[in-house]
């Protein structure tokens, strides 16, 4: 059965994932995890979905991880369950073929952050709050807060998060780029939406080929980037046809060099 804490609602090609555990400010556990993976799949597999926002339920967008869900786990079971799965589906949603606005509703701190960080565009309310807060409970960032976040935001920003224990507003978040836009309070998700629409109407193979050239260009997932570029070229050329045709005919293949 799905976990229903991570819902999907679609709205022609906007799909909206929305974090509904409130009343623990959004914090993830290992179910979560996948469940917020397998929302992933779901949208990347519908052709009519070309931009996602992701935000929280309630007064928080997401606390990170729920420290219930890892505070008793062994050291090799913390590593490989906990911080490599998260991994996974962070980057999950890092990569998803189309662009993702993160629409910080309320504080994003730890864990939080680093889900924010995944997506393309970030715009929240003024009231919100953010932070890497996990010095101060003798643990260090473990989803790409201190990976993602420097290769998107620079290291001294991530520094004064991590190693200060600074905690910035919306404003100051967009001052330092870790933000895109600030909203009123209660007004993030139709900025977001008007957003999400704005990119909508922009050609969807255009907008997944950038996503993949700028991955590339930052260093982020350069090898996957690279060769889904150099796959989806191919795949648009008279020498794979033959190339398939001959397999499946027993024959030599006649490449012509055709594109």
């Amino acid at each position: 059965m799905a976990d229903e804490r991570i819902r999907i609602d679609f709205d022609g090609a906007i799909a909206t994932m929305t974090v509904t555990r409130p009343e623990k400010l959004n914090a993830f556990d290992i179910d979560m995890l996948k469940a917020l993976a397998s929302a992933c799949d779901r949208v990347e597999a519908d052709r009519d979905v070309r931009v996602v926002i992701l935000t929280g339920e309630g007064k928080a967008f997401s606390a990170g991880g729920d420290i219930k869900a890892w505070g008793g786990m062994e050291p090799a079971a913390f590593g490989h369950d906990w911080v490599r799965l998260g991994h996974r589906v962070f980057e999950r949603l890092a990569t998803l073929r189309m662009p993702v606005i993160a629409a910080l509703n309320g504080h994003a701190l730890g864990g939080g952050l680093e889900l924010a960080a995944a997506a393309d565009i970030r715009i929240a309310e003024k009231q919100v709050k953010i932070g890497l807060p996990e010095t101060g409970l003798g643990m260090v960032p473990g989803w790409s807060g201190t990976q993602r976040l420097v290769a998107r935001f620079g290291a001294q920003i991530v520094r004064r998060m991590v190693l200060g224990g600074e905690m910035f507003s919306a404003e100051e978040a967009r001052a330092e780029g870790l933000i895109d836009a600030v909203t009123e309070t209660g007004m993030v998700m139709p900025a977001a939406r008007d957003y999400a629409a704005q990119i909508a109407k922009r050609g969807p193979a255009a907008l997944e080929i950038s996503k993949l050239m700028i991955a590339s260009a930052s260093g982020e997932d350069r090898g996957a980037a690279v060769e889904a570029l150099g796959s989806i070229l191919v795949a648009k050329t008279g020498d794979l046809k033959e190339g398939v045709a001959a397999f499946s005919e027993k024959r030599e293949a006649r490449f012509k060099g055709d594109w």
